[in-house]
């Protein structure tokens, strides 16, 4: 049975059994605890916690999942993967325990002729929590599993949570006994290699709090309801219907194998080390894929960086297994084909995905390269000075600026003769880890946070949100926190946190900046609010300082917005659909939203490009957008079904999570967009839009920033009195600007060129004399000396070998000549080879006058560069060579 097939039963089966089906949400987490989805219930946690209705009280969705803690296992087991699909079944209130057990029994064991996946009965194995003796007593009683096949487990294994604050509660697993060629027998307690678990039923009863690991948290309390919380790994059970050894020869995954196999010659099962290798591609480019497809960019940090690392993991193995050109097209191209039976999208975006992993594949092969040159450098420093292990912070260096795996590094080191010092890596990677995660912890909010807000929500509701059609309107004080805590009252000076029952104060999201303004309370109170936020979903967070009077819970208030500012970032936001619109038709749809910020008079937008975009396409965009304000288009929004709107052709943001009903600001014929953001009336409200320019925030990744009305025109009036001011200096017309200015830079940089030509001859014009005064050392021609300040390291590179070249070949020479240049001394040292086979090499004299000089520096046996901080140590530096060549020789 194909994946496809499976995914088609599970969704069909709870269809037919009064569930919703839902699509799977994107892999970027709506969670700020999360970077990426790493469990079926994610999109669904608000429902779990009570802070959001869910859409219906059963729902189902085979949802897309990554996980990257086990990253280093990936491939050296089959059973560790980083993308996976999981099925789950979930019930806010409805069905428990028995509803959840009957239902997975009758899918798991029904024939394939009747819908089910028709797997053996014998063959199933239960765990459940070691204290649910109700779960237990289910299966045996009410579903005729033996007794002797149902075990407990304690809380590691069989007490689910995320990982972070949130929903929890026991879980009960089913396992299948793949037979005696897989182990011992005995169990799950036993061999879990043998007994694969394949779905997981959590009775989602409590609330937990922060706490490291599986088991060393507190429970906050109970939810709301008990919920159902299901998830069935569909690679699992895909391996167990096709009859395979593990998910790594599923039909998914066998595929991108076999293609990298013939792109590499390498055949699987062939070699336990290129068999590794093959499961590691095939599992991190469907990986890759996903995330792109998703909206995920290569970068640095957060979620960029997850999928850089997976990416480089993949391209680094294909060249280990021979692969020397270009694969990553050809290996996406494979999981597009495959997975597109499942996610269309994926088929729809080709082009963009393709874009964004072939770029950071060249990136990386660029990188390869020059992390290469540094390895081989810092492996010839270490031979040099007599070492075998190099260096941990070296290995570090490859790993952190070049993206070289530490297993590279070593295996490249290896080959040189060397080996690592991965305590000392290791060391400097956790205590990167570590910073990093004390930095995010700091940035999460976690959940205990925002109980007072949940609190709000539960006694009065979600915000009513009035901004669309006003900008000031009545309304009630229905919460206050002062100082992250709930008070009943606060005074003036106070800095407060207000709820209002309806409010005209746009919340900051989907890239527009909040809105500001005052509350003014009937008592005379007065709130100026500073900025707006959602840290639950539908209630809207006046965030501000009590200027005047006392505010009270209750209080009836009246919310005013700055309609001045409101009105300059609707033009903003406006022009931020125009300008996405625009780029699209000018770079094809790969020129994807990637965010943006809309503030007043001003937005930046980011968008999908592998190259820079040509200063000819950025002036018809800007041209193309400034003629549609022209057009005076009528700039609508409407709501709509999702479905509805993706047949009008609406785009949508990457990233973003729309529910069921969805909001569209339709601009003329121009632009459809799902936005619930605050927009302009008409375009020619706009006024006048300028692009400054564009430039790379990542790989794959372009930001354009512009203006907007009346900042637009001051710009451009200030680009207006410059020229005026340059038409005066250089006598000319506007449009002679160019080609004047372009004239003068060609006569200033034609004088400097021959002012460095003087210079230069000067400088090689001390060569004889300097020749002619060399100095004998227990039988060295030693030549010192200094060159005017200024003079350049190619000069004085020139310079030392002219001399070295005067000094006749069967006589030892060494030439050690010295300059400043801007402030900071410079050496060049040279050597000729009579004087390196007594034992002076030039690279050795290069670091001890550097040494001298309070710098550093190295070279070649034959001739070498430094420097240093302190030029008055010149002439203490002459003097260590000098006692240096005396040494040596």
């Amino acid at each position: 049975m194909e994946s496809a097939e499976i995914r088609r039963r599970w969704l069909s089966f709870f269809e037919e059994r009064g569930h919703t089906v839902v699509p799977s949400a994107s892999l970027i987490a709506d969670d700020p605890t999360l970077l990426l989805v790493p469990a079926g219930m994610v999109p669904f946690k608000p429902y779990f916690l009570g802070e959001v209705k869910p859409p219906a009280p059963r729902v189902t969705s085979v949802q897309k999942c990554v996980r990257t803690p086990d990253i280093e296992e990936v491939g050296k087991t089959t059973r560790h993967g980083t993308f996976f699909q999981m099925c789950g079944n979930f019930s806010f209130g409805d069905y428990f325990k028995e509803g959840a057990i009957k239902l997975a029994w009758e899918l798991l064991t029904s024939p394939q002729d009747k819908g089910g996946y028709g797997l053996e009965p014998e063959k199933l194995w239960i765990t459940v929590y070691k204290d649910d003796d109700e779960a237990e007593q289910i299966w045996r009683d009410v579903i005729g599993v033996p007794a002797e096949r149902i075990q407990r487990l304690g809380m590691g294994p069989n007490f689910w949570s995320m990982g972070v604050p949130g929903p929890c509660g026991p879980c009960s697993e089913i396992n299948y006994d793949r037979g005696p060629e897989f182990g011992e027998e005995g169990g799950p307690a036993a061999n879990d290699e043998r007994y694969v678990e394949i779905w997981n039923l959590v009775f989602m009863q409590y609330e937990r709090g922060a706490g490291e690991g599986k088991e060393d948290f507190p429970i906050l309390g109970d939810l709301p309801s008990k919920n159902i919380d299901t998830g069935l790994g569909l690679e699992r059970l895909a391996m167990i219907l096709q009859g395979v050894q593990n998910m790594y020869e599923t039909d998914t995954l066998r595929v991108v194998m076999d293609r990298a196999t013939e792109l590499t010659g390498v055949r699987y099962g062939a070699d336990h080390g290129s068999d590794v290798s093959l499961r590691v591609v095939a599992d991190h480019i469907r990986t890759s894929t996903m995330l792109i497809g998703d909206g995920v960019t290569p970068g640095n940090e957060g979620r960029g960086y997850v999928l850089r690392r997976i990416m480089r993991r993949a391209i680094r193995n294909m060249r280990l297994m021979g692969a020397t050109g270009p694969v990553v097209k050809d290996l996406v191209d494979v999981v597009i084909d495959t997975m597109g039976q499942q996610y269309p999208e994926l088929v729809t975006d080709r082009k963009r995905i393709e874009t964004v992993a072939v770029a950071e594949e060249a990136a990386f092969l660029k990188a390869l390269k020059s992390g290469t040159n540094i390895l081989d450098t810092a492996v010839t420093e270490t031979k040099a000075k007599g070492g075998t292990v190099l260096p941990g912070d070296k290995a570090f260096l490859l790993h952190d600026t070049w993206g070289f795996p530490i297993d590279l590094t070593l295996e490249m080191a290896a080959e040189q003769g060397l080996s690592v010092d991965e305590d000392g890596f290791r060391r400097l990677m956790k205590e990167q880890r570590d910073k990093a995660k004390a930095d995010a912890k700091a940035k999460k909010t976690g959940h205990a946070n925002l109980t007072a807000y949940r609190e709000i929500a539960d006694t009065s509701g979600t915000t009513e949100f009035t901004g669309y059609t006003s900008t000031e309107g009545e309304s009630t004080v229905v919460g206050l926190l002062v100082d992250g805590v709930s008070s009943p009252a606060a005074s003036e000076g106070d800095e407060v946190e207000v709820v209002l029952d309806r409010t005209p104060f746009y919340a900051e999201g989907g890239g527009q900046l909040a809105d500001q303004g005052r509350i003014k309370l009937h008592s005379g109170a007065v709130i100026q609010v500073r900025d707006v936020q959602q840290p639950v979903p539908g209630v809207s967070v006046h965030k501000g300082v009590v200027q005047v009077g006392e505010v009270t819970v209750g209080a009836s208030a009246y919310a005013v917005i700055d309609v001045r500012r409101r009105r300059a970032i609707a033009r903003a936001h406006s022009a931020t659909h125009l300008t996405h619109q625009a780029l699209r038709d000018a770079l094809g749809p790969t020129a994807a939203q990637a965010g943006s910020e809309n503030s007043p008079g001003r937005f930046r937008f980011d968008f999908g490009s592998p190259n820079a975009v040509p200063g000819t396409v950025l002036t018809d965009v800007e041209q193309k957008i400034n003629e549609v304000l022209a057009r005076e288009l009528d700039v609508h929004a409407e709501v709509m079904s999702i479905d509805e709107a993706k047949k009008q052709g609406a785009i949508a943001e990457f990233g973003e999570k729309y529910g069921e009903r969805v909001r569209v600001v339709t601009i003329g014929d121009f632009s459809k967009e799902l936005c619930g953001g605050t927009h302009v009336h008409n375009t020619a409200q706009l006024g006048l839009v300028k692009l400054l320019g564009e430039s790379s925030i990542g790989s794959g990744v372009r930001r354009v920033e512009a203006l907007v009305g009346v900042d637009a025109y001051n710009f451009l009036a200030k680009e207006h009195t410059v020229v005026a001011q340059l038409q005066e200096l250089v006598k000319g017309r506007s449009e002679e600007l160019p080609e004047k200015i372009a004239a003068m830079l060609g006569k200033l940089k034609d004088a400097e060129k021959e002012i460095e030509k003087f210079r230069a001859e000067k400088v090689l014009g001390a060569a004889a004399g300097l020749a002619e005064g060399a100095k004998d050392v227990r039988g060295i021609a030693l030549v010192t000396g200094t060159v005017p300040d200024g003079t350049s390291a190619d000069d004085l590179r020139k310079l030392v070998l002219d001399v070295r070249g005067r000094i006749p070949g069967d006589r030892p020479a060494v030439v050690a000549v010295f300059t400043t240049a801007n402030g900071r001394p410079l050496t060049v040292i040279a050597t000729n080879e009579a004087a390196r086979e007594r034992g002076l090499k030039a690279g050795d004299l290069v670091r001890t006058a550097a040494k001298t000089l309070g710098g550093g520096g190295g070279g070649k046996p034959d001739v070498a560069q430094g420097g240093g901080q302190n030029p008055d140590a010149i002439g203490d530096a002459v003097a260590a060579v000098e006692r240096l060549v005396a040494e040596t020789a």
